[in-house]
């Protein structure tokens, strides 16, 4: 090329560049001074839809392995929920039953931190609404339509594959495919170096097996119908084999709850309880390990439960309910507070023992139980603002229940119903990725319960998924 037409190229180069620029910073100040009207005919809505679209989607994946990541995932979607409400004026959410009481519960916390004067407690209670956005948006915007829940169901279904394979892997060559080994008490740990794998497979075992298995079951064709059985037994032989008690036995209570509901699963369900017995039975055989922890230690905590570590717990966790009933002791209370010798007389207005609990026992991060953890947090009130939430969580979810054509949906009840329930031991209620399970399944139930004709919110779900 000649000197001459190179010179001339680089300058229109140079001259598109800064036109290009220039048209980019005039389209950026032209969108910040759009009224409102014409910012909800823009494309940045659309794109902050498929923004929240892929923090949903890959939510599950980041609590599967990264606390940090989750965290920071399920952060974002709310932010980028708030801006697209206020960008299309979409507020009727705020209108939904379960909003009132998690906002009361939400502002107690926050007065309970400020009474403690704990730095970190205040910064967590002004954090904590960003939990219930995930429940907002999920209800609301991303999970509204079929495909996108459809999706979401897939994602943990393949991840539930996954963690399947290396229980059984790490099973029958005592490593996983990372190297790890069993827990020390004979636990399997699935994909996880830690004993994480039965709660992970209990959040993806009912949203994503159970539907493949319960439209299996429901098929006329006996092929499929053995395949889904096959998978169903697989699944709960695999639980059992992880040595995980609460695991094990929440799983066979939401399996409980779904033969009362759907009638085409009640003799598999009669099928995988004598298959589980047997595989109890042989437990001292093929894992000596699991059967010490899951039937003999189970069986002496619930004989001694008011002196093992678990009864500490709860004790300690009571007796500060009832010695700071009205405010609670604050975000992460317990944990700040259980250290300390604790006294309660109130249990004798009820012709009960007072509650004694000494310096140093029955202490942990959280007191290992969803209602004990909001009571110490928020007091009495803030616990009947999270059972009022709850309550209408699983009352949205229930329309429409027994005859609803779609197993999902029926599904997402079902774990609600069984992470929900109050009489068991859990993780903390408020940290990831036990919040961001809770608080997805709830709007993912909500959002599946208004999906088909004749529910009590599908006359609003036209009108929300025209701003999707």
């Amino acid at each position: 090329m000649p000197p001459a037409a190179t010179m001339t190229w680089m300058m229109k180069s140079r001259s598109d560049s800064q036109l290009s620029l220039f048209s980019i910073t005039r389209g950026f100040f032209k969108v910040q001074n759009m009224p409102l009207t014409k910012l909800q005919h823009s494309q940045l809505p659309a794109w902050l839809t498929t923004g929240g679209t892929l923090c949903i989607m890959m939510l599950p994946l980041f609590m599967f392995y990264s606390r940090a990541l989750s965290d920071i995932t399920a952060t974002t979607l709310g932010c980028f929920f708030l801006l697209h409400c206020a960008i299309t004026r979409h507020w009727r959410w705020l209108q939904s039953p379960w909003v009132t009481p998690a906002a009361v519960l939400c502002v107690l916390s926050l007065i309970s931190s400020l009474h403690v004067h704990e730095r970190g407690a205040l910064a967590q209670a002004l954090c904590l609404p960003r939990l219930f956005l995930i429940t907002a948006a999920a209800q609301n915007w991303i999970l509204t339509q079929n495909k996108r829940r459809l999706v979401l169901g897939g994602i943990l279904f393949v991840l539930a594959l996954w963690l399947i394979s290396q229980c059984w892997e790490q099973y029958f060559t005592g490593v996983n495919l990372t190297g790890s080994h069993p827990w020390v008490d004979g636990s399997l740990t699935g994909p996880f170096y830690k004993p994480r794998a039965s709660f992970m497979f209990l959040m993806l075992f009912f949203p994503g097996i159970m539907p493949v298995v319960i439209t299996s079951l429901r098929s006329k064709k006996p092929l499929l119908w053995c395949c889904g059985l096959g998978l169903l037994l697989l699944s709960v032989v695999t639980m059992i084999l992880i040595g995980q008690r609460m695991g094990t036995v929440l799983m066979l209570f939401g399996l409980f709850l779904t033969a009362l509901l759907i009638r085409q699963f009640r003799w598999p369900f009669v099928i995988t309880g004598v298959c589980a017995a047997i595989v109890l039975a042989l437990l001292p055989v093929i894992s000596p390990a699991t059967y010490a922890k899951l039937v003999i230690k189970f069986s002496d905590q619930l004989r001694h439960f008011s002196t093992s570590d678990y009864g500490q717990l709860f004790k300690k966790a009571t007796i500060m309910t009832l010695n700071h009933p009205a405010l609670g002791l604050g975000m992460d209370g317990f944990r700040h507070f259980c250290h300390e010798s604790m006294h309660s007389s109130f249990p004798k207005a009820f012709n009960l023992p007072a509650l004694e609990s000494p310096a140093g026992a029955g202490c942990n991060i959280h007191p290992h139980n969803y209602y004990l953890q909001v009571s110490t947090t928020a007091g009495l009130p803030g616990l009947l603002a999270f059972c009022l939430m709850v309550v209408c969580w699983l009352k949205a979810g229930a329309r429409g229940l027994l005859s609803t054509p779609y197993a999902q949906h029926t599904m997402l009840f079902v774990v609600c119903c069984v992470v929900l329930w109050p009489v068991t031991s859990t993780s903390a209620l408020f940290t990831f990725p036990t919040a961001g399970w809770i608080f997805l399944f709830a709007g993912w139930m909500m959002a599946a319960s208004a999906a088909y004709p004749g529910s009590a919110g599908f006359s609003e779900r036209t009108t929300r998924e025209k701003y999707n």
